[in-house]
Parts: C-alpha cells; sequence; structure tokens
C-alpha cells in the first residue's frame, strides 16, 4: 500500500494516528533544525514536517519531486485558515523518493505567470494547478449528474460511430482515408444527428449521448476542433416535452454544482431577440433593449436616415441612462471602430445633458425630432443615445455587439445570475451569397412551423421552423428541433433547398430509406458540454475546460500533432502530399 490518506484528507480529529501519504512536492522550507515539505495530490495539500534527525533524508528533494512519507499527525500551533489540512500537520518518521523531478518550466501553482502557450505544451504540469484540475472534476460531475438525471427518466445511453459517411451539416468535415478502400474516405461526425433520429425510427424512443464531435472551422475562444455534446432524442415528443426534460437537466446541474436553486427559463422568439437585443444568444442579464426608430423618422429631412428607409433600412438605437459622462471623444471615435467590424457606416451619437442635446446629430435632427426622441425613448440629463442606420441585418449585429460591450464596460450585468432564455421559431433558410441560394439555417431535417408548410417553395425569407437553441448568459447552450417524419415533408424541404431526388439519395440515401419503414414524431438537442462548464466555472476560454486542448490554430503544442507520417503510410493509403 503506496498511501494510508491523501493529501486533502486529514483533520485534527486524526491528531495521534500514523499515517502514510504520497504526493508532488508543493513548497521547501529549511529553517535550518527543521525542513517543512508541502505535499500536494488531487485531493489537497498537508503540511510535512521533518525534525533535525529527519531533515537529511529530505536534503536533495525539491519541487515536484514524489515522495512518501510515514509519519505521525499532530496538531499545528497556529492553524492556517486557507488550507482544509490547515489544522495539522505530520511529523515525518520516514521517507521514500518515488520519482525525482527536474525544475519545471512553469510556477505550479493557483497563480501563474505561465504565458498560454508554454501552459499548453506542459499540459500534464498545468493540470496540477487547481483552476485547471478542479474545472476537469466539475465537468466530470456535471455528466454523471445527466447521465442520473436522463436514467432515472428512462433514457437509454448508444454510443454511435465515430467512421461516417461525410454528410453536408454546415461545416467542413474531418476525412479519414480508407486504406482497403483507396480513394475513399469516412468523416468524423460533426454530430450524432442521422443516426439518433435512426435509433428514433428503431423503436429505442428516449436516447442520450455524451458524444464526442469534430469540425473542421475556424476557432475562437469558444470552439474547439473536437467537442463533447451531450445528445438527447425523444420519440413521440413535441418542443414542450424536450423543453422540460432540458430544464430538469438544468435545474439538477445548477443545484448540485453551484447550489443555484429556482432558475428561470424565458420563451424568446428568434424575430423578437433580433429585434430588441441583436443577437439569437442575447445576454439577458441586463435590459437596455435595441429600439425601433424608424417611425419617428418616417419624414425626415436628414438625407442619411431617409435614403436608407427609401431602400428597405431601419434605424435603431440603444440608450444608455446616466452614461453620458463615461464616454470622451477618443471612446466614441473607439466606439466608430467597433461599428465598422460590423459593416456599419457610422455609430451615430447623441448625449442629453442640462435639457439639451450635443453630439454627431444634434445638428442634423429638427427640434421636433429631438423632441419625439426624448418622449419615445424617455430620456433624461446624463443619457446618451447611440443609432445605427442600414440594413437591418448590419443594424442588429452592430447594435447587438455595442450592447454587450457597454454592457460589461458599464457594470450593467450581474455577474453573479444565470439567465436562461430558449430561443423559439428560427427561419427555416438564410440566403448564401456564396451559393447565390437559399440553405438550411439549421439542418435539412428541421421540421418547419405547421402554418408555414406552404412557404417551403414560394416565400423562403419569412418561412419559419421548429428549430430552438438554449442560451444562457449570452452563449448559445445548446441546438436542436422537432423532426420531419413525413416522407413528403422531407422530400419538399429538399425541392426547396435544390436537391435533386438523385443528389438527396446520394447524400443521404440510407437515412431516407429508414424513413420508408415508420418514423415516429421525434425531436431533440445537443448541449455543449464545454461550454456549459465554462459558464459553471467562471471562464470564458474553452480550453481551460479541456483536458489536452488545441491552440487557436487547431494544433497541439504538446503532442506536435498534426504532424507528418511516412510515405508508407501514404502509399497504403493511396495518398500523395502536394506542397
Amino acid at each position: 500500500m503506496y498511501r494510508t490518506h491523501t493529501c486533502g484528507q486529514l483533520r485534527k480529529e486524526d491528531a495521534g494516528k500514523n499515517v502514510r501519504l504520497c504526493g508532488w512536492v508543493a513548497k521547501r522550507r529549511n529553517l535550518g533544525s527543521i525542513v517543512f515539505i508541502d505535499l500536494r495530490d488531487r485531493y489537497g495539500i498537508t503540511q510535512i514536517a521533518f525534525d533535525e534527525e529527519h531533515a537529511e533524508d529530505v536534503k536533495d528533494v525539491r519541487n515536484e519531486y514524489v515522495i512518501e512519507v510515514d509519519g505521525t499527525v499532530v496538531l499545528k500551533e497556529k492553524a492556517n485558515p486557507k488550507l482544509l489540512t490547515g489544522e495539522i500537520e505530520l511529523a515525518a518518521n520516514s521517507v521514500r523518493i518515488l520519482s525525482k523531478a527536474n525544475t519545471p518550466p512553469m510556477i505550479i501553482a493557483d497563480e501563474t505567470d505561465a504565458l498560454e502557450d508554454l501552459r499548453l505544451k506542459y499540459r500534464y504540469l498545468d493540470i496540477r494547478r487547481n483552476p485547471i484540475k478542479d474545472r476537469l472534476i466539475i465537468r466530470d460531475k456535471v455528466t454523471a449528474i445527466v447521465r442520473n438525471v436522463l436514467h432515472s427518466d428512462d433514457f437509454v445511453e448508444v454510443e454511435t460511430p465515430i467512421l461516417c459517411k461525410s454528410t453536408p451539416e454546415g461545416a467542413r468535415d474531418y476525412l479519414v482515408p480508407s486504406r482497403i478502400f483507396n480513394g475513399k474516405f469516412y468523416a468524423l461526425p460533426q454530430s450524432p444527428q442521422i443516426y439518433k433520429q435512426l435509433l428514433m425510427i428503431g423503436g429505442m424512443d428516449r436516447y442520450f449521448q455524451i458524444a464526442r464531435c469534430f469540425r473542421d472551422e475556424d476557432l475562437r475562444a469558444d470552439r474547439q476542433p473536437e467537442f463533447t455534446q451531450i445528445d438527447i432524442e425523444m420519440s413521440f415528443a413535441d418542443e414542450e416535452d424536450i423543453f422540460a426534460e432540458v430544464e430538469k437537466v438544468m435545474r439538477e446541474i445548477f443545484k448540485q454544482v453551484k447550489g443555484v436553486e429556482n432558475l428561470e427559463f424565458k420563451r424568446i422568439r428568434y424575430v423578437d431577440a433580433m429585434k430588441d437585443y441583436g443577437s439569437d444568444k442575447p445576454d439577458i442579464r441586463f435590459g437596455n433593449k435595441i429600439m425601433d426608430l424608424s417611425s419617428l423618422f418616417a419624414d425626415t429631412s436628414f438625407s442619411v436616415f431617409s435614403s436608407v428607409l427609401e431602400q428597405g433600412g431601419v434605424i435603431r438605437s440603444l440608450v444608455f441612462k446616466g452614461a453620458a459622462n463615461h464616454f470622451s471623444r477618443k471612446d466614441l471615435d473607439k466606439l466608430q471602430e467597433f461599428a465598422r467590424i460590423y459593416k456599419a457606416k457610422a455609430l451615430a451619437y447623441l448625449k442629453y445633458e442640462n435639457d439639451a442635446f450635443s453630439g454627431s446629430l444634434n445638428k442634423a435632427l429638427s427640434d421636433s425630432e429631438k423632441s419625439a426622441l426624448i418622449d419615445y425613448l424617455s430620456i433624461e440629463n446624463g443619457d446618451i443615445i447611440f443609432i445605427v442606420a442600414d440594413n437591418r441585418k448590419i443594424v442588429e449585429q452592430s447594435l447587438g455587439a455595442l450592447r454587450v460591450k457597454l454592457g460589461n464596460e458599464l457594470g450593467l450585468i450581474d455577474k453573479s445570475q444565470y439567465a436562461f432564455a430558449w430561443i423559439t421559431e428560427f427561419p427555416m433558410y438564410e440566403y448564401s451569397e456564396e451559393e447565390n441560394r437559399y440553405v438550411a439555417a439549421h439542418h435539412p431535417f428541421t421540421s418547419p412551423k405547421l402554418e408555414d408548410v406552404d412557404k417551403l417553395l414560394t416565400d423562403k425569407g419569412n418561412c419559419y421552423s421548429r428549430a430552438y437553441d438554449l442560451v444562457l448568459n449570452g452563449y448559445e447552450l445548446l441546438s436542436g428541433s422537432v423532426r420531419i417524419h413525413d416522407s413528403e415533408l422531407q422530400a419538399k424541404v429538399f425541392e426547396a433547398l435544390e436537391l435533386t431526388k438523385e443528389q438527396a439519395k446520394e447524400k443521404f440515401g440510407f437515412f431516407l430509406e429508414a424513413f420508408e419503414y415508420g418514423a415516429p414524431p421525434h425531436c431533440g438537442v445537443g448541449i455543449g458540454l464545454e461550454r456549459l462548464v465554462m459558464i459553471l466555472t467562471d471562464t470564458d476560454n474553452i480550453r481551460d475546460v479541456v483536458a489536452f486542448p488545441k491552440t487557436a490554430s487547431a494544433s497541439c503544442l504538446m503532442s506536435e500533432a498534426p504532424n507528418t507520417v511516412d510515405e508508407k503510410q501514404l502509399r497504403d493509403l493511396g495518398i500523395a502530399v502536394v506542397k
């Protein structure tokens, strides 16, 4: 037996016991007649005291050595309230060095000055730090809660294939060449979408999976090329059923992990989310909704506004109460540049101070228009108004991003709050400038709203679906939909997407054939595990909640993947690398 207790286990009640501890040396302090070592493992830290008789045994021991210590638990003269083991220490009787260690290339402590690239290169050292270790433990706790809740509701966990057929699902596939079938490829799954629907057709009724997914796409702080999805599918169910099940899971997670109860789940239609918040993943922890001013300026003589309205655009605004003094001219110039990131031609502003307006629009607007703004927006002294006039998409994106940016800068967001919202009735299609046609906004198996079926072919821009997202604090936590289970409706959707019968058969042949043998009504979701754990552990970097993450360029600094392979492997696969 290597150890009798862990380094976070002993308490004052254990005083007098003879125990054996194992762990890493976190800190060594030589006080001459006595040497103190802080011994660390996953569970905590225990201070070890080596008296003059035993100090010689650890004269060569340094940080990150792995040691085994036999000793007696004694009470400290002065307790350390920062440690759970702070009331005791171990008086060492003997020590054995289990493994020596080089000087680490980074400080292994809760606070480290190591840059992220160095931490990723030596990730196994980074994991010894509590911030990373604790997040991985919480991730495990979340998946355990999910399994317990879903199993209690009669869901069955089923694993689906990792080597699949490439199908169009919105992002680029990672392809795996076949040695046996030269020139043909498997694809790694972007999600288990097709398989979970086949399980419903197979009569499994209630399925879930903690599924690995892969997408070859541009990365950012909340994305990884490989990620984990909590996948759920239900037969003979609609939106209300899946909403209730997901809410039950979330309530239990937040109760057990954060001690938070009484969560609310708002419902917001997609069109209202875009109109009010400029985003389909709105942060609703604060107000400051976007206000439409188009009707106020219907008869304006200001040429910029009138031109936008004549071209079918909109004029919308944000008001920040009492914030006029917060913005200098330099600050406002920076916000102009920020708005241009979202293709806004200009970000106009008006400050209202001493019962008068000032700002970039002051001279352009009539007195009656200014008076209308005061009444319509309930403007008071000290307020500032930001206005964008452009096409609807640009206005929504620019003001939506500005709302979140200033909400953070002005301290309007209660960081202790967890604000959930179901975003419902997403567009069935979105127009692709690249392909010059409408494409599926979600995936081609999403059911349209029943009242919009007649618009599938004739009015695609105003056709809405039974797709939904769950949003938490401005993050898209999950995406899902009610699926099409009627083969005739599915054929109509393919026609609307300009897929011929031959093309549909080539891409989804085996899947479509399954629908000919009786498909139940079904719906489901895919919950982003990493994003959920990010929020639960108060980080905005997805790499903090992944054991061995990739960089923003999809490389692993630790293992140096991706890397070259030898020529024989390529010949076996029938592949030549073209530089």
